[in-house]
């Protein structure tokens, strides 16, 4: 048998828009969890949640009007307290039994069951289902309960004395079980009905009356010219969109901003997308400055060229659709201008002074009040990046065969010069106009002042780079000059806030210092750089004098802990990645090829044998505390050891010349030859002799396996 299909809608004022998906969700979601939780729907019931910006709605398939009954089993009270020793009932019982709605006659049909302490008395009756009406209205109170409301407001209902707190002020509520209407529903003080309201100029009739549940979505397009479906009206703005950009021809297209086109979907009911244009000339103007004012302060699409230029034209998302839209492109054109206006004379008056004159500036703006000021961070960046940027430059020059040539001093004072100034003009943008309206451009606006200025290329591309990577996918510096004045501004953040015990929580980082520290694990290992993570951490200590506390063995499991939770988001096991880990590498650069190393070793035949061994060997070698890695032949008595011994002697200089050129496969590779000499070895020798000199060279023999075996991966942490 099947039931007729629920609605429930709550006409409301305009709901906040970076919010709306997610209450649309949320109300939908919970009503059907509640529902199937009464038996009123079943484990197959179809959830189609609405959401726009006047109204939250929710269609459930499948809705019973009225759940089953369940047998019910009600503990009592143990068999010698209800029943007296004539096994009449006790008045506690009747006591007990008239509370349940039952009286005396009810004493012969009791349940014994012995819970394993004593016997006791259960009373078993049948509960009526729910009804529908009961059912939701209990559902759309926890509903509205749980909604995930950033800000609540207060209002008064229509009697002019009762307040209720919502997000909004809500004004109707539908309630539609088929086409009946249920009409003991209440909620926000209003009762349930079966009328609603469209588009507020657009709407062919008002109000719109819902025949039935199922003819919703199809009435609220029809009469009331609203497309309720948040997902089916974001695919018609992004419809209209491309389409609108195709009849603008030249092959532009929209700009892509998911979280633009979120925002706009939840602005208007019925999407009406419109081409307005600007003057030309404000083309001057940076096209990060045009397009974050069109996007964040009006919420325009702007469009590009093929080249990903931005062109003089944008697409507007209107809420209505006037047979001459002109009123309405003048308005937002018209509306545009005094924005982008600002925005070329922010530029033009940025331009009239240097970022070297704006350097001083930055010592009367506080970053932090136990870290001082923007000057003095500024400093502190300059003396991380040199002491980067030092050994990695001379690995350069080591690497081009430049090393000792005036080739080499020439290139390294121009590159160290470059580091030193990006890094004392990186924060400069920060006391310009442009940044302080759109604190988002920072370091974009810096790059175009600096070749405003005349500077060097890569003094100007590490001014802009060097908050990259800004998010998760985020590109990274582009030269090297950038990667070091990002690098060395990332590690001044963690090592000052992590020094002066300023540590992000579970649920809160206000400086990003997750991402800060992701930032550096990607450049490291991206751009293959050959710095060690420790040296790295502590170069930036000196910097901060006696304003921290060296925290940088804090900060490095910090460190790990991302990494991992990185690597593992890209696909590599726990096991893997823990037995990678485990050795707490310090050239970051090399874990991609360690892991992929231990993968293939995992699969090799040998490999489930070695791990459980060298779990073996780590157990044994931590029981005994401080060993040498060292052998004395003569003192080997049994076949076994020998033959270990051997094979050590033959396998291990090829493995170890093997993982010296970097390729770890191949080194734990022929490595995995020894798993027949371990077996043997477990299986005859006794390791913990009584003979103490005999027990040290055994412990000695498993130290020199444990060290080879565990040069790329601490293999043990693959053992099942």
């Amino acid at each position: 048998m099947t039931h007729p299909n629920l609605l429930v809608e709550l006409f409301v004022e305009e709901l906040p828009p970076k919010a709306l998906q997610k209450l649309g969700d949320a109300f939908g979601a919970v009503l059907l969890e509640q529902l199937q939780a009464q038996g009123l729907a079943g484990a197959s019931a179809q959830l189609t949640a609405y959401a726009s910006p006047r109204r939250l709605a929710a269609h459930i398939t499948e809705v019973a009007p009225q759940a089953a009954d369940k047998a019910v089993s009600q503990k009592l009270m143990p068999v010698a307290v209800g029943l007296d020793a004539g096994g009449q009932p006790t008045p506690a019982l009747l006591k007990k039994l008239a509370a349940l709605g039952a009286d005396a006659s009810a004493v012969p049909a009791l349940k014994r069951v012995d819970d394993g302490k004593a016997e006791v008395l259960f009373f078993e009756s049948t509960a009526k289902g729910a009804l529908l009406a009961d059912g939701l209205q209990a559902a759309l109170h926890e509903a509205l309960a749980r909604l995930p409301i950033p800000k609540v407001m207060r209002y008064q209902l229509q009697d002019g004395w009762t307040s209720v707190n919502f997000v909004r002020p809500a004004h109707g509520l539908v309630a539609l079980h088929g086409s009946e209407v249920l009409l003991s529903v209440q909620a926000l003080g209003l009762t349930a009905g079966n009328a609603t309201h469209g588009h507020r100029f657009e709407a062919a009739v008002d109000p719109v009356v819902i025949r039935s549940a199922d003819s919703y979505a199809a009435q609220m397009r029809e009469e009331g010219a609203v497309i309720a479906g948040f997902a089916e009206r974001r695919a018609e703005i992004a419809r209209q969109l491309q389409a609108a950009a195709e009849k603008v021809g030249g092959g532009v297209r929209p700009i892509e901003d998911a979280a633009l086109l979120d925002e706009v979907t939840a602005l208007v009911e019925r999407p009406n997308v419109l081409v307005c244009e600007f003057e030309r000339e404000f083309l001057a103007v940076p096209q990060e400055c045009l397009i974050l004012t069109m996007k964040a302060n009006q919420k325009y699409f702007p469009l590009l060229d093929a080249q990903g230029k931005l062109t003089h034209q944008f697409l507007v998302v209107s809420n209505i659709a006037p047979q001459d839209a002109s009123a309405v492109v003048q308005g937002n054109e018209r509306v545009v201008r005094p924005r982008l206006a600002d925005a070329k004379f922010f530029f033009d008056q940025d331009r009239k002074k240097t970022l070297a004159s704006r350097v001083e500036l930055l010592d009367k703006v506080v970053y932090h009040n136990k870290l001082g000021t923007q000057g003095e961070r500024v400093q502190r960046v300059r003396q991380i990046a040199k002491a980067i940027a030092e050994p990695l430059y001379a690995g350069l020059v080591a690497r081009h065969d430049l090393q000792g040539t005036q080739d080499a001093e020439v290139v390294l004072d121009y590159l160290m010069t470059c580091v030193d100034n990006a890094a004392l003009l990186a924060k400069t943008d920060l006391v310009t106009d442009m940044v302080g309206e759109f604190p988002e451009l920072q370091g974009v606006m810096g790059g175009y002042y600096a070749v405003n200025d005349g500077l060097p290329d890569e003094v100007a591309h590490a001014i802009e780079d060097h908050y990259k990577p800004r998010f998760a996918g985020d590109a990274l510096p582009r030269e090297n000059v950038g990667t070091i004045v990002a690098l060395a501004d990332k590690l001044e953040t963690l090592v000052g806030m992590f020094g002066i015990g300023n540590l992000p929580t579970g649920d809160r980082d206000p400086f990003a210092l997750r991402r800060h520290a992701l930032g550096v694990i990607r450049m490291l290992i991206e751009k293959d750089l050959p710095l060690d993570l420790q040296p790295l951490l502590h170069s930036a200590v000196p910097a901060f004098g006696d304003k921290i506390e060296d925290a940088t063995a804090q900060l490095a499991d910090f460190f790990y802990d991302r990494l991992a939770g990185s690597l593992r988001e890209q696909g590599y096991s726990a096991q893997e990645v823990d037995a990678v880990i485990a050795l707490r590498p310090q050239r970051l650069s090399l874990v991609p090829r360690q892991l992929e190393a231990v993968r293939a070793f995992a699969t090799l035949e040998q490999a489930p044998a070695l791990a459980a061994a060298n779990k073996r060997v780590t157990n044994i070698l931590k029981k005994a505390g401080e060993v040498d890695a060292h052998v004395n032949e003569e003192l080997l008595r049994e076949q076994a050891e020998k033959d270990l011994y051997a094979a050590l002697q033959r396998f291990v200089p090829e493995a170890n010349a093997q993982f010296e050129r970097g390729d770890y496969t191949a080194s734990l590779q022929t490595l995995a030859v020894l798993r027949a000499p371990v077996d043997a070895f477990f299986d005859d020798v006794m390791v913990n002799a009584e003979d103490l000199p005999l027990r040290l060279n055994r412990q000695g023999l498993l130290k020199t396996l444990h060290v080879a075996m565990n040069r790329v991966a601490d293999l043990s942490r693959l053992a099942v």
